[in-house]
């Protein structure tokens, strides 16, 4: 496993098995999946393959989602990180995207930024990737005010799987 990182408020881990309950709560909301175009599970064995799929992309790609903890308590708030994305996406393939997804009581308190803060730093200080992408729903405000604040740049409008989505990006700026 890798070294988490920690940053003022969280921890950033790699996930491990004992997180299949806090991502069943996170997947099982409703609210959480609005802009994400998949439907809320509805068994916390689902959330046991998630998991394992993402710890496959850890040997695969040497990177993937990690779980985000909160340093007061250790408790499971949600997931960020950079994923290598190999299938083509806003004529994009083989690249690195930064995501998160967070329990709805965690909503709203910078979470999500300062992950990805250091999502970032890792990205472009230890990874050495040229480039940093997202994309998010076209409607999803919070996402991509978000995104802004961790510096990525829109670059565009798509389709994507029948939804509008909007493309950013972040060269790295050591490079």
């Amino acid at each position: 496993m890798k070294e988490p990182i920690e940053t003022e408020r969280l921890i950033l881990r790699e996930f491990i098995s004992t997180d299949d309950i806090g991502m069943f709560e996170l997947d099982s909301n409703p609210n959480v999946h609005t802009y994400v175009g998949n439907k809320p599970i509805t068994h916390i064995d689902e959330s046991r393959a998630y998991i394992e799929l993402v710890q496959q992309q850890y040997k695969n790609f040497g990177t993937g989602r990690w779980a985000v903890v909160l340093k007061e308590n250790n408790e499971f708030i949600g997931w960020s990180g950079i994923k290598f994305i190999t299938n083509e996406i806003n004529n994009h393939k083989d690249f690195y995207e930064i995501g998160y997804r967070f329990i709805e009581k965690h909503w709203g308190k910078g979470y999500a930024t300062e992950a990805g803060k250091a999502f970032i730093d890792h990205g472009f200080n230890v990874m050495k990737v040229d480039a940093i992408y997202a994309y998010a729903d076209a409607g999803n405000e919070n996402s991509r005010r978000i995104l802004e604040k961790l510096g990525l740049q829109y670059v565009n409008s798509f389709e994507y799987e029948g939804e509008m989505e909007v493309w950013y990006e972040l060269k790295n700026p050591n490079l």
